[in-house]
Protein backbone atom coordinates (compact mmCIF):
# COMPACT_ATOMS: atom_id res chain seq x y z
CA UNK A 1 0.00 0.00 0.00
CA UNK A 2 1.51 3.29 -1.01
CA UNK A 3 0.69 6.40 0.92
CA UNK A 4 2.14 9.89 1.12
CA UNK A 5 2.04 12.37 4.00
CA UNK A 6 1.68 16.09 3.40
CA UNK A 7 2.28 18.44 6.32
CA UNK A 8 0.40 21.74 6.14
CA UNK A 9 2.32 24.88 7.11
CA UNK A 10 2.51 28.47 5.95
CA UNK A 11 2.80 28.03 2.19
CA UNK A 12 -0.05 29.06 -0.12
CA UNK A 13 -2.94 26.60 -0.29
CA UNK A 14 -2.46 25.80 -3.98
CA UNK A 15 1.06 24.52 -3.28
CA UNK A 16 -0.43 21.77 -1.11
CA UNK A 17 -3.21 21.09 -3.64
CA UNK A 18 -0.54 20.59 -6.29
CA UNK A 19 1.31 18.20 -3.99
CA UNK A 20 -1.86 16.11 -3.51
CA UNK A 21 -2.55 16.03 -7.25
CA UNK A 22 1.04 14.96 -7.92
CA UNK A 23 0.76 12.13 -5.40
CA UNK A 24 -2.41 10.77 -6.98
CA UNK A 25 -0.94 11.19 -10.47
CA UNK A 26 1.90 8.87 -9.38
CA UNK A 27 -0.62 6.13 -8.46
CA UNK A 28 -0.52 6.73 -4.73
CA UNK A 29 -3.46 4.99 -3.06
CA UNK A 30 -3.75 7.28 -0.03
CA UNK A 31 -2.63 10.79 0.81
CA UNK A 32 -2.57 11.87 4.43
CA UNK A 33 -2.86 15.60 5.12
CA UNK A 34 -1.59 16.52 8.59
CA UNK A 35 -1.90 19.85 10.41
CA UNK A 36 -1.51 21.28 13.90
CA UNK A 37 -2.89 24.37 15.59
CA UNK A 38 -3.67 27.29 13.32
CA UNK A 39 -2.86 25.28 10.20
CA UNK A 40 -5.94 23.09 10.67
CA UNK A 41 -8.22 25.51 8.81
CA UNK A 42 -5.72 25.63 5.94
CA UNK A 43 -5.71 21.81 5.79
CA UNK A 44 -9.51 21.78 5.46
CA UNK A 45 -9.27 24.41 2.71
CA UNK A 46 -6.64 22.35 0.87
CA UNK A 47 -8.80 19.23 0.92
CA UNK A 48 -11.95 21.10 -0.13
CA UNK A 49 -10.22 22.87 -3.03
CA UNK A 50 -8.77 19.55 -4.18
CA UNK A 51 -12.16 17.80 -4.01
CA UNK A 52 -14.27 20.61 -5.47
CA UNK A 53 -12.02 21.70 -8.33
CA UNK A 54 -9.86 18.74 -9.31
CA UNK A 55 -10.71 15.30 -7.85
CA UNK A 56 -14.39 15.06 -6.86
CA UNK A 57 -14.10 11.27 -6.36
CA UNK A 58 -11.90 11.58 -3.24
CA UNK A 59 -13.23 10.22 0.05
CA UNK A 60 -11.91 11.98 3.17
CA UNK A 61 -11.57 10.37 6.59
CA UNK A 62 -10.84 12.76 9.45
CA UNK A 63 -9.18 12.05 12.76
CA UNK A 64 -8.47 14.65 15.42
CA UNK A 65 -6.32 14.71 18.50
CA UNK A 66 -4.16 16.71 20.88
CA UNK A 67 -0.40 16.83 21.31
CA UNK A 68 1.49 18.12 24.30
CA UNK A 69 4.25 20.54 23.32
CA UNK A 70 6.96 22.34 25.26
CA UNK A 71 6.28 26.06 25.46
CA UNK A 72 9.00 28.70 25.38
CA UNK A 73 8.72 29.35 29.11
CA UNK A 74 9.51 25.71 29.94
CA UNK A 75 5.97 24.50 30.58
CA UNK A 76 3.78 22.38 28.40
CA UNK A 77 0.74 23.30 26.33
CA UNK A 78 -1.79 21.34 24.35
CA UNK A 79 -2.01 21.76 20.57
CA UNK A 80 -4.87 20.42 18.48
CA UNK A 81 -4.03 18.12 15.57
CA UNK A 82 -5.96 16.93 12.54
CA UNK A 83 -5.23 14.18 10.05
CA UNK A 84 -7.28 13.88 6.85
CA UNK A 85 -6.79 10.67 4.88
CA UNK A 86 -7.76 11.01 1.23
CA UNK A 87 -8.41 7.97 -0.92
CA UNK A 88 -10.06 7.52 -4.26
CA UNK A 89 -13.49 5.93 -4.41
CA UNK A 90 -13.69 2.35 -5.77
CA UNK A 91 -15.24 3.62 -9.01
CA UNK A 92 -12.27 5.92 -9.58
CA UNK A 93 -9.72 3.16 -8.92
CA UNK A 94 -11.25 0.90 -11.60
CA UNK A 95 -12.27 3.24 -14.37
CA UNK A 96 -14.35 1.58 -17.03
CA UNK A 97 -15.78 4.00 -19.49
CA UNK A 98 -15.10 7.67 -19.04
CA UNK A 99 -18.47 9.32 -18.85
CA UNK A 100 -19.09 12.77 -20.21
CA UNK A 101 -21.61 15.12 -18.64
CA UNK A 102 -24.97 14.96 -20.35
CA UNK A 103 -25.97 17.85 -22.48
CA UNK A 104 -29.59 18.78 -22.27
CA UNK A 105 -30.97 20.10 -25.52
CA UNK A 106 -33.80 22.53 -25.30
CA UNK A 107 -36.88 21.58 -27.25
CA UNK A 108 -37.95 24.25 -29.72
Amino acid sequence: MSEQIIYIGRKPILNYVTAILTCFHRDTEKVIVKARGRSISAAVDVVEVTRNRFLPDLKPEVSIGTEEMQSEDGGTRNVSTMEITLSKSPEALNPGVVSQPRRQDKAA
